[in-house]
């Protein structure tokens, strides 16, 4: 992953609500969430998740389908895995101690059913 679209990911996910939305994707897995269950699981009005939905997209963060006449949300995983991948990279300085727990933390996370870790 470029810097630059490292910046372009991390500054998408800096802000409360646009992270809440990531999150609620990435918990729903490949399946994703209709517009209108995102925006009544977190409670934001139509225009700001919009707002927030175009700038996720943008970052290439999260994808969309349509679905009849909803348009379905889901997490962008490889680009998840991407930024993760690029924040670790120099992780450990030698050390893997260091990293070990993210390790821990992963593969307990990771131990689900959608099969996207």
């Amino acid at each position: 992953m470029q810097p630059s679209a490292a910046v372009l990911s991390m500054s998408a996910l800096a802000h409360e609500g646009r992270l809440a939305i990531f999150r609620l994707l990435v918990q729903a897995g490949p399946e994703g969430l209709a517009a209108g269950d995102i925006a009544r699981a977190t409670g934001m009005l139509p225009n700001t998740l919009s707002t927030n939905l175009n700038i996720l997209s943008g970052a290439a963060l999260i994808a969309s389908r349509r679905e009849g006449r909803s348009i379905i949300y889901t997490a962008a995983y490889d680009q998840m895995r991407d930024l993760l991948a690029f924040l670790m990279e120099d992780c450990c300085a030698g050390r893997p101690e260091v990293c070990a727990p993210l390790r821990t933390v992963a593969a307990a996370t990771c131990a689900n059913d959608i099969g996207v870790c």
